[in-house]
C-alpha cells in the first residue's frame, strides 16, 4: 500500500464520533506507521456524530476522489419516534413540544411516505454544516441566533418503512418508525424525519441513524476503527511517491 500515492479505507464510523475525529485517528495511525509528521487524508460525506456507518476516507493524491464519491447515491436506516419533536430533529438537543398520535396508523404513514420519493425540496437543518455568510450554520443555532436555510432540490429514490410500532391508547410511549432510506448527495435524514412527522400532524424527531451503503461500497466492506491499527501493522507498506 502506498498511502501517499492514495489508498481508499471503508470504516464504520463510530457513535458519537465527529467525522474529523475518525479522520484524524487514521491519520494519526498511518503518520505514525510512515514515520512522517503530515499526510493528506480527507472523507467522502460527512456524519452526524449520533449517526454511524460507512465512511470512506481518501488518503494522499486519492483525495482527489472525494468529490466523485460523494456524488454516489447513499443508502440509509432511520429511526424516527413520531409524536415529538427537538430543535436539532435528533436526540441532540432535548424534546421541545409533543403532539397527539392518536390518528396514527401503519396505513397512513406508508401513504405520506409516498410523497418523498422523488425529486423534492428540502431545507436542511439549521443545526447543520451549511454555511451561511462564511460561518457554519451549526455554530450561529448553537449561539441561539436565528438561522434562515435555503431549501435544495434533492432526489429520494427509495422509501420502505422496515418496523411499525404503534402502541395502545392506554400506553404512554409514543410510535416508533424505522425506514430504509435510498437519496442522492446533499439528502439530510434529520430534516426528512422533521417532514415526515410535519406531514403526518404528529411531529418526529431521528432517534437513530445507521448509513448502510455509499455507491456499491456497504457496511460488510468497512473496517472497525479499533481494528484500524492491527490491520495496518499487517500491511506491506510503500514509502516512495514513485
Amino acid at each position: 500500500m502506498n498511502f501517499k500515492e492514495g489508498e481508499v479505507l471503508y470504516f464504520d464510523k463510530p457513535l458519537r464520533w465527529t467525522s474529523f475525529a475518525l479522520v484524524n485517528k487514521i491519520r494519526y495511525h498511518i503518520s505514525r506507521k510512515l514515520g512522517v509528521k503530515k499526510i493528506k487524508v480527507g472523507h467522502a460525506g460527512t456524519l452526524d456524530p449520533l449517526a454511524t456507518g460507512v465512511m470512506i476516507i481518501c488518503t494522499g493524491k486519492a483525495t482527489k476522489k472525494i468529490e466523485e464519491f460523494q456524488y454516489h447515491t447513499k443508502e440509509y436506516i432511520a429511526t424516527l419516534q413520531l409524536g415529538a419533536t427537538t430543535p436539532s430533529y435528533d436526540l441532540e438537543k432535548e424534546i421541545d413540544a409533543t403532539y397527539p398520535t392518536g390518528h396514527i396508523t401503519r396505513e397512513l404513514i406508508e401513504e405520506v411516505l409516498k410523497k418523498f420519493v422523488g425529486t423534492i425540496e428540502q431545507i436542511p437543518p439549521a443545526f447543520s454544516a451549511c454555511k451561511i455568510d462564511g460561518k457554519r450554520a451549526y455554530d450561529l443555532a448553537r449561539n441561539g441566533d436565528n438561522v434562515e436555510l435555503k431549501p435544495k432540490t434533492l432526489v429520494i429514490d427509495e422509501i420502505e418503512l422496515l418496523e411499525c410500532k404503534i402502541p395502545g391508547k392506554e400506553s404512554d410511549e409514543l410510535p416508533e418508525i424505522k425506514i430504509r432510506v435510498v437519496c442522492s448527495k446533499g439528502t439530510y435524514i434529520r430534516a426528512l424525519a422533521r417532514d415526515i412527522g410535519e406531514a403526518l400532524d404528529s411531529g418526529a424527531h431521528l432517534t437513530g441513524l445507521i448509513r448502510t451503503r455509499v455507491g456499491e461500497i456497504s457496511l460488510k466492506d468497512c473496517m472497525k476503527v479499533d481494528d484500524f491499527e492491527q490491520w495496518l501493522d499487517q500491511q506491506e507498506i510503500e514509502t516512495t511517491n514513485d
